[in-house]
């Protein structure tokens, strides 16, 4: 694979280019990018609500690898490879309720929802249900380190990073008084977008306010561009904030509770963060919402966004108000990572100017890609 030259993208904001095109639309970089931005890190699967009661259980792929999201008997949210030990088959091909154990379909072994393998009828020969050679505390599913926060299920496949706690330290710390429960608001509270764009340029445009003005008119009517400031954790997270935060209200007048015991920066503020490699999320006095982007192809990306809010029970109609605000804005988006992905197929295009005043949060997401690519880079050159 020829490397890209990513010297220009590792350069201050005042004189970098962003990623070359081949981190957008080339195959061999994707894949590349795949292990470095992806499986290295601590990156984001699905949500806790999704598996709300012990053993429910969904079957997912990510990147490529089959993977099962699964709550178990003591009710902890667990990821496992959704591979059976035997022979490789996938053990659950629909979201389901696993009443007994998980049983692969192929020879019938079966793994208990923490992942034990349980049975393994025959293989000894028929009626012969062990065997010498078959050790079943060391053939139990191959379990993928994961993490919850903010109800995002975090997972990290190539088992490198450090401790979650460790790696989100900063977000953990900057976002401290939102560390209470979080509710999702239900069915009317999640839904998908699915964009022909790489899953980088989603990140990228979530975490600058520089384009409100021209994609999201109404929403920049009242919180204004000059409203917002810009949010750089180089290494970690980059993003946005807002000093004009406009709760929403029904007919009568009615807003959603608040989350408990905040400070009073809040009355009026609210912050979206990129937290690298791919979450967006945004908190207000109010509600939440996580977006988890899960990359189809270098061109192709699912976002599957969700809504939290302080209290279990809330207002549907005014919960279902939120839930269509926020999809009309994400939906604005689309035509702007859509076209630049378009763009990336420019054989001039040289990665683009930044604005050293407007631009910072998208850079400081460019150079810790490059980073990380770099040091995969290193890492894979002195192991030759």
């Amino acid at each position: 694979m020829q490397k890209t030259d990513l010297t220009a993208v590792r350069q201050s904001v005042s004189l970098a280019k962003g990623l070359p095109n081949a981190h957008y639309i080339d195959p061999t970089v994707y894949q590349e990018e795949k292990h470095a931005l992806l499986f290295d890190q601590w990156a984001g699967l699905s949500v806790a609500a999704d598996v709300p009661t012990p053993g429910d259980a969904i079957p997912l792929t990510f990147l490529g690898l089959p993977l099962l999201l699964l709550r178990d008997r003591e009710g902890q949210v667990r990821v496992f490879q959704n591979t059976c030990r035997h022979r490789g088959m996938i053990l659950v091909e629909h979201p389901t309720k696993i009443e007994g154990a998980i049983r692969c379909p192929y020879h019938s072994w079966c793994y208990a929802t923490d992942g034990r393998l349980v049975s393994t009828p025959h293989v000894g020969g028929p009626g012969q249900n062990t065997h010498e050679d078959i050790k079943r505390s060391e053939l139990g599913l191959i379990e993928i380190r994961s993490h919850i926060w903010r109800d995002v299920v975090w997972i990290n496949v190539n088992n490198n990073a450090p401790e979650f706690p460790v790696a989100m330290a900063d977000a953990m710390e900057r976002w401290k008084e939102f560390e209470q429960p979080l509710f999702h608001g239900g069915e009317d509270s999640r839904f998908n977008l699915e964009v022909n764009c790489n899953w980088k340029l989603a990140v990228e445009n979530y975490c600058e306010s520089y384009h409100l003005p021209w994609v999201h008119p109404g929403l920049n009517s009242y919180s204004r561009l000059e409203d917002h400031y810009n949010i750089e954790k180089p290494g970690t997270y980059s993003g946005q904030g807002t000093l004009v935060y406009r709760q929403l209200a029904d007919d009568s007048g009615g807003v959603f509770p608040d989350f408990a015991n905040l400070s009073s920066q809040w009355d009026s503020a609210a912050e979206y963060l990129a937290i690298y490699p791919n979450v967006l999320l945004g908190t207000h006095r109010d509600h939440a919402f996580a977006i988890i982007l899960v990359p189809e192809g270098p061109e192709a990306t699912i976002e599957k966004i969700h809504l939290y809010y302080p209290v279990a029970d809330t207002d549907p109609h005014l919960r279902q108000k939120n839930t269509t605000q926020w999809k009309l804005v994400f939906e604005e988006d689309v035509f702007v990572v859509e076209g630049m992905q378009r763009g990336r197929h420019g054989l001039a295009f040289d990665g683009g100017k930044f604005s050293p005043a407007m631009d910072g949060p998208t850079h400081c997401f460019h150079d810790w890609a490059a980073q990380q690519i770099e040091t995969k880079r290193q890492a894979r050159h002195a192991a030759e």
